[in-house]
């Protein structure tokens, strides 16, 4: 009698209850979540991993590998109900540098999540992968389900059935990015990262990274940041929130309030008083362009981002106090920067200008705006593979100036060949002239060199080097870099001319992956 009334005690502590089935029960090493929202959640508490989610009965983890941190990270966790009317449960998992926070809201069919770290975890990205049952949600993205296929490249693209895929080809940019999904019969996962949780990721308003990959998992991801075509140097703090929210199909909400967070107890969470925005009016930008104008904010510790209404007008976020680099972007394109102090509880203002410089030129292939828009190939780069057969020929080509910028192919690589560009000029027009060929993202070294009319132009020093695939991985997104070719007098002629441009390089390589430029624009004055 007595052991069943000490045994009936015992899980009771253990189950702890405050609106119908909500609470969490430990099982061994298994901490038990039920939301009262139809989700069931288990974490490992000797490894912070997520061993299991249902989702009205349906399992939705697969059960051959974990939903986890980086690669999983070895943690151990603890757990406290509490929050407001205890409609809270909060499991905290914790190694020497990173500290991984679950949460549970009453009623809702999420995992919440925040990362908070010290240091670059060594696996040498941080991120959190939902390795999902595939036999209950088995639609991703078609351009990165590689199940079946065979790798062409690394580890990461893959033919299946004729067409590239991979995991790349799922990414947005940041600034577009705030919920993505899989779905299956009565159920889908949707990873939302709201408000802020892109403030300590690294790349910017346009970088853009891995969303989903379909194989034997459907697997989901949050990137916080990687070094794929990594740009700045990686952030340490709270990551996030973010959350992995289930729905019986539709899609929720990328714009909940996590105002939640700030009664949890969360180490380095900076609560909204803590925090000041700025506001104010962009200006000087063509009016053609005025849907695509956005502004960021940045410094070593965080980053934002708006876009602008077709006036300008804005608002920012609310950010953490201190003084931050904020830049205003045509398309994507920097066309104006300046410096701005943020102080937490208040609201300053910042008007901005472009100080863009628009030359009166002869001729310009493609629109100078941070891009390949518009080039050859650029409308199918981001989701398939440049030896895709579905993608036009990537040269050698030879361009009439006159003709669509859409023959132009949007990159080229060393070991394609080079790009020819033929034009005729007046009398008026010869001279000492100026060529500028505007990249987007170099590869293993590739600058572009320009030959005119047999006169060879300078060798381009070596741009900042990225330690990473770009174009094949489907972006464009590297360094902005202009090249200025300074044409003596002399060169061009009345009549036909042609410049011929090469891409250069110290190092080597076979189609592809030889050394490579993306084009944003060539002009020419």
């Amino acid at each position: 009698m007595l052991n069943s009334f000490l045994l009936t005690l015992a899980s009771a502590c253990l189950w702890l209850t405050s609106v119908d089935a909500f609470g969490l029960t430990v099982s061994g090493s298994s901490y038990i979540v039920d939301t009262s929202a139809g989700l069931i959640f288990t974490v490992e508490s000797t490894s912070g991993d997520i061993t299991s989610m249902k989702f009205n009965g349906i399992e939705a983890q697969d059960q051959s590998k974990r939903s986890q941190i980086s690669s999983g990270i070895g943690a151990s966790c603890s757990w406290v109900q509490g929050g407001n009317s205890n409609n809270y449960i909060t499991i905290t998992c914790t190694t020497s540098t990173l500290t991984q926070y679950y949460v549970a809201q009453y009623n809702t069919p999420a995992v919440h999540m925040a990362t908070y770290t010290t240091a670059e975890p060594s696996v040498g990205e941080l991120r959190f992968i939902a390795r999902l049952n595939r036999s209950t949600l088995g639609s991703g993205y078609a351009v990165s389900d590689i199940k079946g296929g065979t790798a062409i490249e690394g580890s990461d693209v893959y033919m299946v059935n004729g067409q590239t895929r991979s995991k790349f080809y799922s990414s947005k940019q940041f600034i577009d990015d705030q919920i993505h999904g899989v779905s299956g019969s009565g159920i889908a996962a949707w990873m939302i990262i709201p408000g802020v949780g892109y403030e300590l990721a690294s790349g910017g308003p346009f970088f853009r990274d891995i969303d989903n990959q379909g194989g034997d998992q459907q697997e989901l991801y949050y990137y916080m940041n990687s070094g794929h075509v990594q740009t700045e140097s990686y952030r340490q703090g709270l990551h996030g929130p973010y959350a992995l929210y289930f729905t019986t199909g539709s899609t929720p909400s990328s714009s909940y309030s996590t105002t939640f967070w700030e009664g949890l107890n969360i180490n380095g969470l900076v609560p909204t008083s803590g925090r000041g925005r700025v506001t104010g009016k962009a200006s000087g930008f063509p009016s053609a362009d005025a849907s695509y104008i956005s502004i960021g904010w940045s410094n070593s510790a965080a980053q934002y981002w708006v876009r602008a209404d077709t006036s300008g007008n804005y608002v920012s976020p609310y950010m953490k106090p201190g003084t931050y680099t904020m830049t205003l972007y045509r398309l994507e394109l920097a066309i104006a920067s300046q410096s701005v102090s943020i102080s937490a509880g208040s609201t300053g203002t910042s008007n901005i200008a472009s100080t863009e410089s628009t030359p009166s030129v002869i001729w310009q292939i493609g629109d100078y705006d941070g891009t390949p828009r518009g080039f050859l190939n650029a409308d199918k780069i981001e989701t398939m593979h440049p030896s895709d057969s579905r993608m036009s020929s990537w040269g050698p080509v030879t361009f009439a100036v006159g003709s669509s910028v859409s023959s132009f192919p949007m990159a080229i690589f060393k070991d394609v060949g080079a790009a020819t560009i033929t034009f005729t000029l007046t009398s008026s027009q010869i001279g000492a002239r100026t060529l500028e060929i505007m990249t987007t993202l170099a590869f293993a070294g590739g600058r572009p060199q320009a030959t005119v009319n047999g006169w060879t132009g300078p060798s381009p020093a070596a741009p900042t080097a990225i330690d990473s695939r770009g174009v094949t991985r489907g972006t464009w997104r590297g360094y902005n870099t202009k090249y200025t070719v300074n044409i003596p007098s002399g060169t061009l002629v009345a009549g036909s001319n042609k410049i011929v441009i090469n891409v250069i390089s110290g190092s080597s390589g076979s189609q592809y992956l030889s050394p490579n430029v993306v084009l944003d624009s060539i002009r020419l004055y």
